[in-house]
């Protein structure tokens, strides 16, 4: 298969038809690149499984392009859903709710919920609008870091999707929030740039989800996820991430630091990939980092944060992409 990287809004009615015929488009969201499918076609769904090798028990998320359109995802919207909605869709929360009969089991991974998103980008909704709600993951391989520009889907998909829709980069830079509204108490399942402060503004009390056992009802929950192709350790004190980096130089390595900005110049002449300096700055750039530290060096240290809200969200995925461990 070749696969063709097109302006987003000239190849949008070819996305369009694309996805109509049950077959894969690549399109851009304010989060990350989505690897989207008809929601309501089993066997066009299970082509994302095929190109991404992604394990089937891992959930999807289904795209809409309304508020309305959610009636035609879950059994039942409750007033929650709206209110939420009032405030942070479209935009990166994703919520849980109970699947109508009109999604198959293979969009839920055999479970009775399903995650809706409505995306702020413009072309996302504007092909959901056209087509149908989308069934969409990040557009990368199983594990790999998350991918913000088209030329990220293109390193690891090609070949095996037949459009990627260039919206340029994206600007929030990790996967939505996902809250679960099927639960007692609201449940964050995977933090992201709408925070759960944020979420209880509106809701009132919100918990945080523990372990998973059993059906996910979330991707990012059960595997290890965005992690780069080289090794890879955390560290949350500027002097041992000098020390490890000064270790991996003496012994042959070709290291290299990802911090916020403020710890370049204490880095000297050690290699150094900017996170920037404010958390929102962290979240648009932690996976670019990654992709361009593993693409010329051989281990990678980045800063591990330390703080609430955004941070936190940050270091979710941080953590997951050095697989837990820490200097």
């Amino acid at each position: 298969m070749k696969t063709r990287v097109v302006c987003a809004e000239q190849g949008l009615d070819e996305a369009v038809s694309l996805i109509k015929s049950g077959e894969l488009v690549v399109f851009p969201t304010e989060t990350v690149y989505g690897l989207g499918a008809d929601a309501l076609n089993p066997e066009a769904v299970k082509k994302i499984f095929e190109a991404k090798g992604r394990p089937q028990d891992n959930p999807l998320i289904v795209h809409i392009a309304s508020v309305e359109q959610a009636r035609e995802i879950a059994r039942e919207v409750p007033p929650e859903f709206y209110a939420l909605a009032e405030r942070f869709m479209p935009g990166p929360l994703t919520v849980v709710l109970e699947k109508s009969e009109a999604v198959p089991s293979v969009v839920t991974a055999g479970g009775h919920t399903v995650a809706i998103r409505m995306p702020r980008n413009e072309i996302a909704r504007k092909l959901i609008a056209l087509s149908s709600p989308v069934a969409a993951p990040s557009a990368n391989r199983s594990k790999h870091v998350s991918p913000t520009a088209a030329e990220h889907v293109l390193y690891d998909l090609d070949g095996r999707v037949p459009l990627i829709l260039d919206g340029g980069e994206c600007g929030v830079g990790i996967e939505s929030t996902v809250l679960d509204l099927t639960t007692d108490i609201p449940t964050v399942l995977r933090p992201g740039a709408v925070t759960a402060d944020m979420i209880s503004e509106v809701l009132g009390k919100v918990s945080s989800a523990g372990k998973i056992i059993g059906v996910a009802k979330s991707p990012g929950m059960k595997y290890e996820h965005y992690a780069p192709t080289v090794p890879a350790v955390a560290a949350f004190d500027e002097i041992k991430a000098f020390a490890r980096y000064d270790e991996e130089r003496q012994a042959g390595g070709n290291p290299v630091l990802i911090m916020r900005e403020r710890h370049r110049a204490a880095a000297g002449g050690r290699s150094f990939i900017s996170l920037g300096d404010t958390p929102e700055e962290c979240m648009q750039r932690v996976y670019a980092a990654l992709r361009e530290a593993e693409k010329d060096y051989s281990f990678v240290i980045i800063e591990g944060l330390n703080g609430e809200g955004a941070e936190a969200s940050v270091m979710n995925r941080i953590m997951k992409s050095v697989g837990g461990r820490v200097l």
